[in-house]
């Protein structure tokens, strides 16, 4: 049964405003819906209310303020407000146990909740990250606590977010969406819904599982790809050779339907997806009986990152006749990505705690992060400018490189004399090396 088809002015509810969940309830009402958001945190919808977004997403705050001053966006943490709307979007946080298996006790309890909220005629449409099975096996029955039935009171369908920090809100515009349904007809309400609403492509598939899988699959191989290239970078770096020029010659020649396309070294790899859901592929996998080789070996390789990105400045400093226990470091950027001030499992956390642990003193800078959060999380404070943070510096780690160090000028910064330029994720060109190496600095970068 059809139950969102045709239907003009959707009302539509989100259920977690969580990164995820802002971003989409900003951009569905941005998009001219009716949208009320849900969350549990009675202190984030404090903060929505009084103009405050706690994520550092470029044009994010802007989306969500216009949503909230027009009246198109309403937020709270009162579940009741969910039986006025069309489509349900569940957004909750789906994170793993050190096994690897889901934590589902946000998911549970939103499902729980919603049983008691859901009426017929609803299409209720699971968004965050699960294993395979979850949305039949596990939400599906809990929604039918409510005493009705899916597919034929309401509406089930899996389309997962595919997001990436930094360009979320050009991604929900533009990237197809994978929609799989309970039934046929679960299927296309959510791909009619997702056409009008954001107008992108839609790639329909025969079934709920095969939608999660998909999710899985794309972190499993960005995850596994990014391993390659901190190993490429490794195993370059053993022949005296720059792994961006062996990177960008390799990924010149097509295979398949596209092009060979290895990614990027780094100190590590960091956020909510790429740090969980290989390990969800592989635990799903182990339940079922099949032993799962690259999804670990790919996290096994890109966890080792921070330490041996702090390695290297350790090895370089003693190559320089300087004792790292009595070294200064400043460290840049502290987000587990550019132009981002997200810190959810950073891989510059375990970078810094390496240095720590070797050198005298260890001073960080990020102007995007939220200073409480990161003081917190790294164990101390946050300097004020690059400035503050460099002085007398050996070493200037830049971990993360967000525009505001795109143009530091290196000439001017106090730094102690052969100073090390440590880069972690900046990628600067040949040029930029050269025009360092000619200020007096040491540049060492991951596999360069």
């Amino acid at each position: 049964m059809r139950f969102v088809s045709g239907k003009k002015d959707l009302k539509v509810a989100v259920i977690g405003l969580g990164y995820v969940g802002s971003c989409i309830a900003a951009t569905l009402a941005d998009r001219g819906l009716d949208v009320v958001g849900v969350d549990t945190n009675p202190k984030l919808v404090e903060e929505l209310g009084r103009r405050y977004c706690r994520f550092a997403e470029h044009g994010l705050a802007e989306l969500l303020f216009a949503g909230l001053d027009s009246g198109r966006l309403r937020v709270t943490t009162d579940t009741a407000e969910v039986t006025a709307a069309d489509i349900v979007l569940i957004t909750v946080g789906t994170p793993v146990r050190e096994d690897g298996s889901l934590a589902d006790e946000q998911l549970q309890g939103a499902c729980l909740e919603l049983s008691t909220r859901i009426r017929p005629g609803q299409l209720l449409v699971l968004k965050s990250t699960v294993p395979p099975g979850t949305t039949r096996g596990m939400v599906l029955p809990l929604l039918q606590r409510s005493g009705l039935v899916g597919g034929r009171d309401f509406g089930l369908a899996f389309t997962p977010e595919r997001l990436a920090e930094g360009t979320a809100l050009h991604e929900l515009n533009t990237f197809p969406i994978v929609a799989g349904g309970l039934d046929a007809d679960s299927a296309a309400d959510a791909a009619e819904f997702w056409r009008s609403a954001l107008g992108v492509e839609v790639i329909p598939l025969d079934s709920l599982e095969a939608a999660e899988i998909v999710k899985l699959a794309d972190n499993w191989w960005i995850d596994l790809n990014i391993a390659l290239g901190n190993e490429l970078a490794k195993f370059s770096a053993l022949f005296g050779v720059d792994v961006l020029d062996v990177i960008s010659a390799a990924n010149s020649i097509p295979k398949g339907k596209g092009m060979v396309n290895i990614l990027l070294p780094s100190v590590g790899v960091g956020g909510s997806c790429l740090t969980k859901d290989p390990w969800m592929a592989w635990y799903s996998a182990r339940e079922r009986g099949l032993e799962i080789l690259t999804a670990p070996a790919g996290r096994q390789v890109n966890a080792g990152m921070p330490e041996y990105t702090a390695q290297l400045a350790i090895d370089e400093l003693t190559k320089q006749g300087k004792d790292p226990a009595t070294a200064k470091i400043a460290v840049l950027g502290l987000a587990f990505k550019n132009n981002t001030g997200d810190l959810r499992a950073t891989p510059t956390k375990d970078a810094v705690t390496a240095l720590v642990k070797a050198c005298g003193e260890v001073r960080i800078h990020d102007p995007l992060v939220d200073v409480a959060e990161a003081e917190e999380l790294f164990g101390q404070p946050l300097t004020g400018s690059v400035e503050e943070a460099v002085r007398d510096a050996d070493c200037i780690a830049v971990l993360a490189l967000h525009r505001d160090f795109a143009d530091i000028d290196f000439a001017a910064l106090p730094v102690a004399e052969e100073c090390l330029v440590l880069d972690g994720r900046a990628y600067y060109s040949r040029d930029k090396i050269a025009e360092l190496r000619a200020l007096g600095y040491t540049y060492r970068g991951i596999g360069r």
